[in-house]
C-alpha cells in the first residue's frame, strides 16, 4: 500500500507539473514576445520552453542527490528565483491595460498558484526523501507562530541562536534562555542589583551566550583552560626532559665511543711493545748464540792448528832418522832400529793426526750440539720472557679497564647529581617565577577591582601584564619605542588562547590598546 500511495503521489506530482507548464507555457511565450521584446513568437516559446526545463532540471538532479544522501543545499535557491521569475511572468500576463480592478490581482494571483503549489510539492518530495534515507539525522524544530507575533525581537535572538550553533532543538534553547536569564538575576540580587562588581569569570555566560555557550560552560571554561594549560604546561616538561636525556645519551654515548677508542689505541700500542720485545730477545738470543758459536770454532782452530805443529814435528823427526841411515852405515842395527822407532814414531804421528782429527770431528759435533742447546736455552728463555710480558700486558690491561670503568662510573653518577640539581634549580625558579607573576596577578586583580573597571579595560590590561611579563624592556625607551616593541612581542595566538578570543581582529585590538597603556605608563605595580 506504502508503494502504491508513492507511485499515486509521484503520479499526481507529474500532473501538476505538466499542469503548470501547460498553464504557463502560453502566457510567458506571448508576454515575452509582446512585452518583453523577443523578436518573434518562436523565440517567446523557446524562452519559456528554457525556464521551464532549467527548472525542472534543477528538481531532478535536487531529488536525486538527496536519494543518494548527498544533497546540494544552494541547488534550491535558483529553483525558487526561477520559479519565482514564472509567477511574476505568468501575474504580468494576466495584468489589465488600464486601472485595476479586485478582480485583476485575483486574476493576477491566479496564474501563480500552480507553480507555487509545484515548488511545494518539491520541498515536501525532498523532505521526505531525506527522512527515508538519513533517519539518524536530527530534525530541527519549529518556532511557534504566536512566539514571533508575541515577541518578535527576542524571537529573532533565539533563531539567530539556533542557526548559527546548530541548536536543533526548541526546547533547548528556550532552557538555556532561561537558565541565562535566571542566572542574571542571580547576579543582581548577589550585588544589589549590580551586576558591574561581579569578575569575569561571574560575566562569563552573558559573555559567551552569542556563541552557543550554556551557563554551565561557561562557568566550567576557566577551569578546563586552567587544566588544559597545566596540560600543556606538562607537555611542555616532558618534552624538555626527554631533550636533556637524549643529550645526557648522546654525551654518554660519545663518551663510550672515545673510551673504547682509546682502548683500541692502547691494545695496538701493547701489542706493538710486546712484539718490538720479542724481537729483541729473538736477537738478544742469536746473538748470544752466535758468540757461542764463535768461541767454540776458535776453540776446534786452536786444537788443529796444534795437531798441525805436532805433524809437522813428526815429519821433521823422520827426516833426521832418515839422514842419521844415510850417514851411520856403519851401525846398521843402531840405524834399523833408529828407523823402525822413526817409523813407530811416524806412526804415533799419523796416530796422533787421525786422533787430531777425530778430536777435531768430535769437537766439531760438540760445538753444533752446544749451539742447538744454546739455541733451545735461548728460545726457552724468549718464551718465557714472552710468556710474563704476556701476564704482565693482561694484568695492566684488566687494571685499565677496571680503572676506566670505575672512572665511567663516577662520572655517570656526576652527570645524573648534575642534572638532578639543575632539574631541582630549574623547577625551584620556574616555582618562583610562576610565584611572582601570580602574586603580580592578583595585586592588579585587586587594583582593577577597585577601580572597577569593565570588562574590555581589564582584558587591555591583562594583554599589558602579559607583554611585560614576555620579556618587554621600558626602562629608558620613547612611549613611541615602548609601543613598537609592545605590539611583536607576543603573538595573537596567545592573546586568543588567554582571553578565549576568537576573532585575531578582536585580539590585535587588545595588543594596541595594550601598547597604547603601556606606553602611557601603565605598569602592573602602579
Amino acid at each position: 500500500m506504502q508503494k502504491w500511495a508513492l507511485g499515486g503521489i509521484v503520479i499526481a506530482a507529474l500532473t501538476l507539473a505538466g499542469i503548470g507548464l501547460y498553464l504557463s507555457f502560453e502566457h510567458v511565450a506571448v508576454f515575452a514576445h509582446e512585452q518583453l521584446r523577443f523578436a518573434s513568437l518562436g523565440k517567446g516559446q523557446l524562452f519559456a520552453v528554457g525556464v521551464d526545463v532549467g527548472i525542472m532540471v534543477m528538481i531532478a538532479v535536487d531529488l536525486l542527490m538527496a536519494w543518494l544522501k548527498r544533497p546540494i543545499s544552494w541547488i534550491r535557491y535558483p529553483v525558487w528565483l526561477l520559479t519565482g521569475a514564472t509567477v511574476v511572468l505568468n501575474a504580468a500576463s494576466g495584468a489589465p491595460r488600464g486601472a485595476w480592478t479586485p478582480i485583476d490581482y485575483v486574476a493576477a494571483g491566479a496564474h501563480g498558484v500552480v507553480p507555487v503549489l509545484f515548488i511545494v510539492v518539491v520541498e515536501l518530495g525532498r523532505d521526505a526523501i531525506n527522512r527515508v534515507v538519513r533517519p539518524d539525522q536530527a530534525e530541527r524544530d519549529s518556532i511557534p507562530l504566536l512566539r514571533w507575533i508575541l515577541a518578535p525581537i527576542a524571537t529573532s535572538r533565539i533563531f539567530r541562536r539556533m542557526r548559527l550553533w546548530g541548536v536543533t532543538s526548541y526546547p533547548e534553547m528556550i532552557r538555556r534562555d532561561q537558565d541565562l536569564i535566571a542566572y542574571e538575576q542571580w547576579l543582581k540580587r548577589k550585588y544589589d542589583g549590580d551586576i558591574s562588581q561581579a569578575t569575569e569569570d561571574e560575566l562569563l555566560p552573558m559573555t559567551m551566550a552569542p556563541y552557543g555557550y550554556t551557563v554551565a560552560q561557561a562557568l566550567a571554561m576557566p577551569d578546563e583552560q586552567d587544566q588544559a594549560a597545566a596540560t600543556r604546561e606538562a607537555a611542555a616538561e616532558r618534552r624538555r626532559l626527554d631533550a636533556e636525556t637524549r643529550s645526557e645519551v648522546a654525551k654518554a654515548e660519545s663518551e663510550a665511543e672515545r673510551l673504547r677508542a682509546k682502548a683500541k689505541v692502547d691494545l695496538a700500542q701493547a701489542e706493538v711493545k710486546g712484539q718490538t720485545g720479542r724481537a729483541r730477545a729473538q736477537a738478544r738470543a742469536q746473538v748470544s748464540a752466535a758468540e757461542r758459536a764463535a768461541e767454540l770454532e776458535q776453540q776446534a782452530l786452536d786444537n788443529a792448528v796444534i795437531a798441525e805443529a805436532r805433524a809437522r814435528e813428526a815429519e821433521a823427526d823422520r827426516r833426521t832418522a832418515q839422514e842419521r841411515e844415510a850417514t851411520a852405515d856403519a851401525d846398521v842395527r843402531a840405524a834399523e832400529l833408529e828407523r823402525q822407532a822413526a817409523q813407530k814414531r811416524k806412526e804415533a804421528a799419523e796416530l796422533d793426526r787421525v786422533a787430531a782429527a777425530e778430536a777435531q770431528a768430535v769437537e766439531t759435533q760438540t760445538i753444533a750440539e752446544a749451539r742447538q742447546a744454546a739455541a733451545e736455552a735461548d728460545r726457552a728463555a724468549a718464551e718465557t720472557e714472552e710468556a710474563a710480558a704476556e701476564a704482565r700486558r693482561r694484568a695492566a690491561e684488566a687494571d685499565r679497564l677496571t680503572a676506566e670503568e670505575n672512572e665511567r662510573k663516577a662520572t655517570a653518577d656526576a652527570n645524573t647529581q648534575a642534572a638532578r640539581k639543575r632539574e631541582a634549580e630549574t623547577e625551584y625558579a620556574a616555582a618562583e617565577a610562576r610565584l611572582a607573576a601570580a602574586e603580580t596577578e592578583r595585586r592588579a586583580v585587586e587594583i582593577e577591582d577597585a577601580a572597577r573597571l569593565s570588562p574590555r579595560e581589564r582584558a587591555v590590561r591583562r594583554v599589558a601584564r602579559m607583554i611585560l611579563a614576555a620579556g618587554l624592556e621600558t626602562t629608558g625607551l620613547e612611549p613611541e619605542e615602548i609601543r613598537r616593541d609592545a605590539l611583536t612581542a607576543i603573538p595573537l595566538a596567545d592573546i586568543q588562547t588567554e582571553l578565549s578570543v576568537t576573532s585575531p581582529g578582536t585580539a590585535s585590538d587588545y595588543r594596541k590598546e595594550a601598547a597604547e597603556l603601556l606606553a602611557s605608563g601603565y605598569r602592573p605595580q602602579q
